[in-house]
């Protein structure tokens, strides 16, 4: 593989546009956080999260301006992003959710009809998105879902528990996958649904008992004999891996871009208390050992901003051209790359800001503490540590040596 290929051109959103909406989430940013400081305390969902969001109107900003979008490029959407990040894991995975793994399978999969009902709900709030993916037994392996759907008439019934859902009990519709009951071709293939959730045969169940994260919405839910009409079908009749895989592009490089956010407000929360803190009869950031946990930190940043930047370019260029394959191939590995190097980057610059603050930094009135809980779930979901690592030893010595197929 050539790594020293130069990023292809794409089409940028319009400067002043960029500006205009970079500005508007660091506005909602700026306003959200005392909110989000005293719901994490309290360890109840933030509602301000989506109620702000639409009134800075940042709740669709890769959605195209024809259905009240934005109309962000990638490389403008994650640092917007990685801005989010900085507030905590919790506000940045209502985004990824609504509007990472929610509106782009809708946008790049949906018919104009599906698009035109919707997308403009989505963009005002009055519709928040899930995508239904994970379960019980198929986490890193999709294909082990055990969901499953079959034709009556003008409508599908399908059965199935998801879990770990973010947005779950919130959302108005879901992007839902299962496997055919009964094949006619004998082949069971995933297919992929827009899954209104006001219906009967839906049962959802808040997941409070996590790590961290407490302020956002993560649930499971189980649908029984649960109808939807035909015409919500996302993509044809077993495209449904498809348009999971592809999705999961945009799922990791958000992931990527709120770590590097993560690591940004580390660092300021250590560099601040550092120079405020005195041990010794000095501050403690005058101590050597104190002062490599900042160096380790700031490369963490550096590095982590620049893979992060380097991916999204190319997945804006891949945007453009959405048959090209060999691009599509390329745009995977390096935000497989890049999720795995900003996760375990913002682990561990979050475990030093902590150090640095010492016993102060063990309690969720500091920010690093909260970061160090909350950041943990970015290794496991949206492709485990584990799974990305052979991910990106595949790109590098080729299929015939996938550890897995």
């Amino acid at each position: 593989m050539n790594s020293m290929l130069e990023t292809p051109d794409y089409t940028p959103m319009p400067e002043a546009e960029r500006a205009a909406l970079l500005a508007d989430v660091d506005a909602y940013c700026r306003e959200v956080r005392p909110i989000e400081d005293l719901c994490y305390l309290e360890h109840r969902y933030n509602e301000a999260v989506v109620s702000l969001g639409r009134k800075h109107n940042i709740l669709a900003m890769t959605v195209p301006k024809q259905y009240g979008g934005r109309g962000a490029d990638t490389a403008t959407y994650a640092a917007a992003i990685a801005r989010i990040g900085r507030e905590g894991t919790s506000v940045r995975t209502l985004f990824s959710g609504h509007c990472s793994i929610g509106q782009t399978p809708i946008v790049e999969w949906g018919t104009e009809e599906q698009k035109r009902r919707y997308l403009p709900a989505t963009v005002t709030g009055e519709c928040i998105l899930a995508f239904g993916l994970t379960e019980p037994e198929a986490g890193s392996n999709p294909l082990e879902m055990q969901s499953t759907y079959r034709r009556e008439g003008d409508h599908y019934v399908l059965n199935g528990v998801k879990y770990l859902i973010s947005n779950a009990t919130i959302a108005g519709a879901i992007i839902m996958f299962a496997y055919p009951e009964d094949p006619d071709d004998g082949k069971r293939r995933i297919s992929a649904f827009i899954m209104d959730t006001d219906g009967d045969g839906i049962e959802r169940e808040a997941m409070t008992a996590k790590l961290g994260m407490p302020t956002c919405d993560t649930g499971m839910f189980e649908v029984t004999e649960y109808r939807i009409p035909v015409e919500n079908m996302l993509g044809a009749e077993g495209d449904g891996f498809a348009v999971a895989m592809q999705t999961l592009r945009s799922g990791r490089l958000s992931v990527a871009a709120g770590c590097v956010g993560v690591i940004e407000d580390c660092l300021d929360a250590a560099v601040e208390y550092a120079k405020e803190r005195n041990q010794h009869g000095k501050a403690i950031a005058r101590h050597q050992l104190v002062q490599e946990h900042l160096a380790q930190i700031e490369v963490a940043r550096q590095s982590s901003a620049s893979i992060v930047a380097d991916a999204a370019r190319w997945k804006a260029a891949s945007d453009d051209r959405p048959g090209d394959a060999a691009l599509g191939a390329r745009v995977d590995q390096l935000i497989a790359e890049a999720k795995f190097a900003a996760s375990t980057a913002a682990f561990d610059a979050a475990d030093r800001a902590l150090q640095v603050l010492g016993g102060r930094g063990w309690s969720d009135l500091y920010r690093p503490g909260r970061h160090l809980k909350d950041v943990r779930v970015c290794r496991i979901y949206e492709g485990t540590d584990e799974v990305l690592k052979l991910k990106i030893a595949v790109g590098v010595l080729g299929r015939d040596y996938a550890a897995f197929r």
